[in-house]
């Protein structure tokens, strides 16, 4: 049996497969989507072109952010899988991360599926305040709101991986958690963020992606959160 047999008949918990989406997805059965796919704006990957005709790469999007899915992209570009997609978002959210670039947000978008905010906690924003400071004393946390601020992954960070593009664990965290689903499916794997965060919280996952290189980071990153084991969040 292979390791993708495996995870579809619940023996195992993941598997990062080694090719282009728009192919092995075709075989496929239906799995809750949750990317981060290219945004065709010149990035430069080992293996794909970020600078693909506009027709082109909307059926790109067509064909591996199918429904069900939650998907990250520039705002423009979520607008854009709106139109390809035929399928208005049943909910959006803004990533947004302070820095020195011209870029400060993301948007994510629900199609198909509708999150539950209730299910994953955060922080409280006003700590000092009497009635907030009790809830806290009981082990309270404040619900997800729909304005994330989460730092990217810069090269000092600890767990940068060789991938141009990874995303923070935190935000598939979230996307993960407020979402129901067994099974995760991310056709553009790259370095296996959303893999890690599905193993995290107990689920389980099949990861594509074209480039050799970046599939190897993604099974090494998996394989360490499948060993750890489910965490607390």
């Amino acid at each position: 049996m292979t390791d993708l047999a495996a995870v579809l008949s619940g023996e195992r918990r993941w598997c990062v497969v080694t090719g282009d989406c728009r192919d092995v997805m075709a075989s496929l059965p239906s799995a809750l989507v949750v990317t981060d796919p290219p945004f065709n704006v010149g990035y430069h990957y080992e293996s794909h072109d970020d600078n693909m005709g506009i027709k082109d790469y909307q059926e790109l999007l067509r064909v591996s952010c199918r429904l069900p899915s939650v998907v990250t992209l520039y705002p423009e570009g979520v607008c854009a899988l709106s139109w390809t997609l035929e399928e208005q978002p049943m909910r959006m959210v803004a990533w947004v991360y302070p820095s020195n670039t011209a870029r400060q947000w993301r948007c994510i978008g629900w199609f198909g599926c509708q999150p539950d905010f209730d299910a994953v906690g955060q922080p409280y924003r006003n700590p000092s305040d009497r009635r907030i400071a009790q809830r806290m004393a009981e082990g309270k946390t404040a619900r997800l709101y729909d304005w994330w601020q989460i730092d990217q992954v810069k090269n000092v960070s600890a767990d940068k991986t060789e991938h141009p593009c990874q995303m923070p664990v935190e935000v598939m965290q979230r996307v993960v958690g407020v979402t129901a689903a067994d099974l995760i499916l991310d056709p553009f794997c790259g370095s296996g963020t959303t893999g890690v965060a599905a193993l995290q919280l107990g689920r389980r996952f099949i990861g594509i992606e074209i480039d050799p290189k970046y599939a190897d980071i993604a099974r090494t990153r998996c394989d360490a959160a499948d060993r750890q084991g489910r965490l607390n969040l």
